[in-house]
C-alpha cells in the first residue's frame, strides 16, 4: 500500500507472469545489504518493548467495528472481486437506481459505510469535523486531496479546445483552492496535476512546460498554502506522464520552497518499486543544493504495478523493500549510501537540507525508521531533517496507532536514552461527495486486490481489540 493513488492505465500493457507482485506484504524481512542493516538499526532492539495497552484502544468503537467488517471484505479472496464489480457499477452506473447521486437511499448506506471510512467529508463543516476527530487522536494532521477527477478516457474535451481546456483547468483550481481552505495550519494537500484535463496530460505526456494559465493556477495554489502555512505535495503517477510531473515538481519546488528557508512547503512523490528512483532522487537532490532551497520529499512502494511497463520496477519485492529502506536510511541521516548514491562527485557524502515523508502501510519499513530515528537523536543528530509518518485514513491504523505510542522503543528500555520526540504521524484522506469519491473508493479496492496479506494482518489486529474490549467489558461487568 502506498500513499499515491492509482488511476486508469494511460495506455494498455501486458501482465508477464514471470514477475512478483512487489506490492503485496511479505513476512519476509526487506533484503538489505549487511552495512545497510546494521547501520539502519544502529543498536536499537529490532524487537522493541510493546506497550501494556493495545494501540489499537483509542479508536472509537464505530471505527472498530467498521474496519472489520471492510477488512474482512477486503481480505478474502471470495467477496473482495464482488466487491470491485459492485463498487465498479456504482463508479459507472448505467440507471438512477444504482446511481448514488440520485438515489437517496444507497447513498446513504455508501456514505456511513466504505465512504466514511476513507473520505473526510463532502463539504467544508464535514471535513473540518473530520480533521478535528483525527488530531483528537493524536494525530499531527491530514493529508488532504480533492477527489473530483477528470479521468483519462471519460472525457469528451479535444486539448486543441481552448475554452473546453480552461474549463477543466479551472474546475481543478476551484476544487483545489477550496481544499487548501478546509486543510489547518501544518496540514498537507495532495496535488494530481492530470486531474487538470486531457490538455494537462497531453503536456505532461509530451514533458512539455505548463501552459500560462496552468501555470499562474498553479502558483496561485502555491501562495494560498504559503500563506495559510498548509504544504502541498504530488502525487506520483504512471510512467507515462511521470517525467513530465516530475519537471514540474522541480519548478515549483523552486518557487515554494525558495521562499520558506529550511523547511520545504512543496513535495514531490517517490515510488520505490522503480529501479530509477534512487537516480532520479539524487539527481533533484543535487538540483536543489544547486538552487539553495529544501527537498521535500515524499516516499511510497508505488500503485501502478497493474500498468507499468515490468522492466522498470524491481523484479523482487525484496528489492522494493531494500530500495525503501535504504533510500529513508540516506534521507534521515544525510548520508550517502550504497542504495542512495550522490548525482555529484563534489557532494559524494552528505546530502543537501532535506524534510521526508515516509508513506506507507509496511510495518518493518516504519520501525526500522523510527528506530534508526531514536537512534539518531540518542547521538543528539537527525533533528535538521523534518520527517512525518502517513497512513490512509481506514488503512493500516494499527501501524499508525503504534507510532501515536512511540513503539515504546529504545528510551523505554535504555537509562541512558533522551527523551524522543512525539511521532508526526499523518492520515491521507480525501473529500468530495459520494460521486465523486466513487472513483477513489473503487481503486482503493483494487488496490487490496495486490495486498490481502497486509489487509489480513490489519484484520487479525481489529479482531484481537474487539476481543480485548469484549474481555473488558465481561470483567467490568463481573
Amino acid at each position: 500500500m502506498k500513499a499515491a493513488t492509482p488511476r486508469p492505465s494511460v495506455r494498455a500493457l501486458s501482465k508477464p507472469s514471470s514477475y512478483r507482485y512487489v506490492s503485496r506484504t511479505s513476512t519476509t524481512k526487506s533484503s538489505l545489504t549487511a552495512d545497510t542493516t546494521n547501520s539502519l538499526w544502529n543498536g536499537v532492539p529490532p524487537s522493541p518493548k510493546r506497550p501494556s495497552a493495545s494501540p489499537l484502544a483509542k479508536l472509537p468503537l464505530s471505527s472498530v467495528l467498521r474496519s472489520l467488517m471492510i477488512l474482512s471484505v477486503s481480505s478474502s479472496n471470495v467477496l473482495l472481486k464482488p466487491s470491485i464489480y459492485a463498487l465498479s457499477t456504482l463508479a459507472h452506473p448505467k440507471t438512477a437506481l444504482l446511481d448514488v447521486a440520485k438515489n437517496p437511499l444507497l447513498n446513504l448506506l455508501v456514505k456511513h459505510t466504505i465512504y466514511k471510512q476513507f473520505n473526510a467529508g463532502e463539504n467544508k463543516l464535514e471535513v473540518q469535523r473530520s480533521i478535528n476527530a483525527i488530531k483528537a487522536l493524536g494525530y499531527r494532521g491530514v493529508l488532504l486531496g480533492y477527489a473530483r477527477e477528470v479521468l483519462v478516457g471519460e472525457s469528451n474535451t479535444d486539448p486543441a479546445d481552448e475554452q473546453a481546456s480552461r474549463q477543466e483547468i479551472q474546475m481543478w483550481l476551484d476544487g483545489t483552492l477550496q481544499t487548501v481552505d478546509m486543510a489547518q495550519e501544518g496540514d498537507f494537500v495532495a496535488l494530481k496535476f492530470t486531474g487538470m484535463g486531457v490538455q494537462a496530460l497531453q503536456y505532461l505526456q509530451q514533458q512539455a512546460a505548463p501552459s500560462p494559465f496552468m501555470d499562474e493556477g498553479i502558483k496561485q495554489i502555491c501562495d494560498l498554502a504559503i500563506s495559510r502555512n498548509v504544504r502541498l505535495l504530488v502525487d506520483a503517477e504512471e510512467q507515462a506522464v511521470q517525467p513530465g510531473i516530475e519537471a514540474w515538481t522541480m519548478k515549483y519546488q523552486k518557487y515554494c520552497n525558495s521562499r520558506t528557508p529550511g523547511r520545504a512547503v512543496f513535495y514531490n512523490t517517490y515510488q520505490a518499486y522503480l529501479c530509477s528512483t534512487p537516480t532520479t532522487l539524487a539527481r533533484h537532490l543535487e538540483t536543489s543544493r544547486r538552487e539553495g532551497y529544501t527537498l521535500g520529499v515524499k516516499l511510497v512502494r508505488g500503485a501502478y504495478l497493474k500498468t507499468e511497463p515490468r522492466h522498470l520496477i524491481w523484479a523482487k519485492k525484496e528489492e522494493t523493500d531494500a530500495c525503501y529502506d535504504g533510500v529513508v536510511e540516506a534521507l534521515l541521516t544525510r548520508r550517502y549510501n550504497s542504495m542512495l548514491k550522490s548525482a555529484s562527485a563534489e557532494h559524494s557524502t552528505e546530502l543537501p537540507p532535506v524534510n521526508v515523508i515516509i508513506a506507507t502501510h509496511n510495518r518493518e519499513s516504519v520501525r526500522k525508521a523510527h528506530a534508526l530515528r531514536l537512534s539518531l537523536a540518542n547521538r543528539g543528530e537527525g533533528s535538521d531533517v523534518e520527517l512525518s509518518y502517513a497512513q490512509l485514513q481506514g488503512m493500516a491504523d494499527e501501524i499508525s496507532c503504534e507510532l501515536l505510542e512511540g513503539f515504546q522503543t529504545a528510551e523505554a528500555q535504555d537509562e541512558r536514552a533522551i527523551p524522543a520526540e512525539s511521532p508526526s504521524v499523518y492520515k491521507l484522506l480525501t473529500w468530495g461527495s459520494v460521486k465523486e469519491c466513487m472513483g477513489f473508493l473503487l481503486r482503493r479496492a483494487i488496490e487490496n486486490t495486490e495486498a490481502v496479506g497486509r489487509t489480513k494482518q490489519s484484520q487479525e489486529a481489529m479482531f484481537s481489540e474487539l476481543r480485548r474490549r469484549a474481555r473488558r467489558a465481561f470483567r467490568a461487568g463481573n
